[in-house]
């Protein structure tokens, strides 16, 4: 009979990420790994999320909104650091959940970030399509035709309804057949990527500090006037850190890489937690400037859409020509989301095919790059569809609750592990354990209850279907599951 809490022993794991000729290709140093989870995190969140949240719910103290999304993946960061370092393996929280409790919830949480890579980079690259017809506007002074950059459940103003969105799927098909050739010349084109954007948020905070006028940051918490929770008010900074936290989302990414790092006992906590802290800080300095410049009320209407252009041909004279690198900056910084996101997704699936829990071709590799290509063309189409028939605003908060799930599993797996496997070598342990954990725990599930009924609803039907496919084929076909019933 079927055992559906069985672990997957840790030495066996350890066997697997001992990496011969067969296996993915170890070439990622510690600067790779930071550089990724830079590329992961700085992206559509920043300037997407940044004036909603300031708008809908913080006014000037999205600062703050930022600091509890931050510490929210700071706790959860380092409980991913510590499994990381002992379980080197591609497959992120599905491989820790696996090790610590047991083959279904490794099911479920690898199931469930689908929706964190797969889903979410989908959602970016329908952002990446609306940039980019507005780099072709400023400079060239044309734009793609709305029906053939929007999809078919979208409709303009005049009434012009969308056909698919091209851009979105052409940026989803470049970006795979990039990982197809190798994570190694991927990571480059991140790393290269990266120093852009970081150069270009950098110099917005450092050209846009003298224009601050510290009328605008009051009241910095603008009072709850209308009696609607999340609205302003307290309630208005919890609301706002679930929004903002789509901007972190992606720091996990780097774990699905510890296949790949060259030394991942050393190299992986670092790459985590390094590139989350120099995310926050840059957060709260990009946030401060932006609500600083303009005042919170002016991102509800007219600069709603690319608030940080608004901001810079509105009230930084002389500066218009930062304008538009900000929004080459944007369309690298959603570029290199994109990448990790999709190649994370590819390790996930990867590790769960080797476990026999999904089919043999997600584990495929190219016989000359040692990359899992098949798998990435799988992708490819799963996510180039959504990018190009669905709109952004349907998968948005998905991708939030999915993965604020998986960062509540990694915290547990932790308190877990230290209660059943007390004596294994752990080259980084995260501290004050059962404390920390348990924060993260409280911390992200309070964000899972702030994003409501009809978000929980969604990820249940999501993971439903995942059950269904578990029991379907997942457990007649998983690796344990046949010693379990080989055994005499």
């Amino acid at each position: 009979m079927a055992n559906i809490w069985v672990k997957k022993d840790i030495n066996l794991l350890m066997q697997e990420a001992s990496g011969d000729e067969k296996g993915l290709k170890r070439s990622i140093g510690p600067l790779g790994l930071m550089a990724l989870g830079i590329g992961a995190i700085i992206g559509a969140g920043l300037f997407t999320s940044t004036p909603e949240a300031v708008a809908n719910n913080t006014g000037p103290a999205v600062t703050i909104s930022f600091i509890i999304a931050g510490i929210a993946c700071v706790l959860a960061g380092l409980c991913y650091a510590e499994f990381a370092s002992m379980i080197p393996i591609a497959g992120s929280a599905y491989t820790y959940s696996y090790a610590t409790m047991g083959e279904f919830i490794a099911w479920i949480i690898g199931w469930d970030l689908v929706l964190e890579y797969g889903v979410a980079s989908a959602k970016v690259a329908t952002a990446w399509s609306e940039y980019f017809n507005k780099l072709l506007h400023n400079i060239f002074g044309f734009s793609i035709p709305y029906p053939w950059c929007h999809s078919p459940f979208q409709s303009s103003p005049e009434g012009v309804s969308g056909i698919m969105n091209a851009p979105a799927l052409c940026i989803v098909v470049l970006l795979s057949l990039v990982l197809m050739r190798g994570v190694k010349g991927s990571s480059l084109l991140n790393s290269v990527i990266v120093v852009v954007k970081v150069s270009i948020v950098l110099l917005f905070i450092g050209f846009g500090w003298s224009f601050i006028h510290p009328a605008n940051y009051t009241p910095y918490l603008p009072p709850n006037t209308t009696h609607v929770s999340g609205e302003f008010g307290w309630t208005g900074l919890l609301a706002g850190a679930g929004v903002v936290f789509f901007a972190f989302i992606g720091f996990d990414a780097v774990s699905t890489a510890a296949q790949e790092a060259k030394n991942p006992q050393r190299d992986m906590p670092k790459g985590i937690l390094l590139s989350l802290l120099i995310c926050v800080v840059l957060y709260i300095l990009f946030a401060h400037v932006l609500t600083g410049v303009a005042n919170y009320k002016e991102f509800k209407s007219v600069g709603r859409e690319a608030s940080v252009t608004y901001v810079i041909d509105t009230y930084m004279k002389g500066y218009e020509w930062l304008s538009v690198l900000v929004t080459v900056a944007i369309l690298a910084g959603f570029s290199s989301v994109i990448l990790v996101m999709l190649m994370g997704q590819s390790r996930v699936f990867f590790s769960m095919s080797k476990d026999g829990l999904v089919p043999p071709v997600f584990s495929q590799l190219h016989p000359r790059f040692r990359t899992p290509w098949k798998s990435n063309r799988i992708f490819l189409v799963f996510v180039g569809l959504i990018a190009a028939f669905v709109p952004a605003t349907v998968i948005s908060e998905m991708t939030v609750i999915g993965t604020l799930f998986a960062f509540v599993l990694v915290c547990l797996g932790i308190i877990i592990l230290r209660k059943t496997d007390p004596a294994i070598e752990r080259p980084f342990r995260t501290p004050w354990v059962p404390v920390v954990p348990v924060l993260g725990i409280i911390v992200c599930v309070t964000m899972m209850y702030i994003l409501g009924a009809a978000n929980w609803l969604r990820l249940i039907i999501w993971l439903i279907i995942g059950v269904v496919i578990y029991f379907r084929y997942g457990i007649k076909n998983s690796r344990l599951q046949k010693a379990i019933r080989n055994k005499p």
